[in-house]
């Protein structure tokens, strides 16, 4: 998508599972590379994107973005799913990148609305948003779709 200043972002590609699981390891998101690989693959044919933020070596950080039509909108959409910097490149302008390529994408998908979760106790989190442009808005919830002890099929 773009570079600035030594920083490429651009589409995750399933070469990029082994350093994105090493970084959501680090930030407390384990994933399986093999898994990683297969789901930035799935993502690449749906209704969404991973975009990577690389410099020199391993990646500095990810957003994952999904888009849906609403009812109550005209236009699709967007949802940023995961936002992570890693830890030593935080404070730097790599999530403002990440973001702003994110929001880029979701114009091209024909996207009016971004939305981005942040949980409460996550206030560097929720600082970013403010900053960045977003105001808020109601809370989000989740359920699970399957009873607790079924396996997946």
């Amino acid at each position: 998508m773009g570079s600035r200043y030594g920083l490429e972002i651009r589409t995750a590609v399933a070469a990029d599972a082994p350093g994105l699981a090493d970084l959501m390891r680090t930030a407390g998101h384990p994933v399986p590379a093999h898994d990683l690989a297969d789901r930035l693959d799935l993502l690449r044919y749906g209704h969404g994107t991973a975009l990577v933020a690389l410099e020199w070596g391993p990646p500095s950080g990810i957003v994952v973005l999904h888009w849906y039509p609403a009812l109550e909108q005209a236009s699709p959409v967007a949802q940023v799913t995961l936002l992570l910097v890693g830890p030593d490149e935080r404070r730097r302008g790599i999530g403002r990148q990440l973001l702003k390529a994110a929001s880029q994408a979701a114009r091209m998908a024909g996207c009016g609305t971004l939305h981005l979760l942040a949980a409460p106790d996550r206030p560097d989190l929720r600082a970013f948003c403010a900053a960045t442009g977003f105001v808020e808005a109601a809370a989000g919830f989740a359920r699970p779709l399957r009873k607790r002890g079924s396996a997946d099929p």
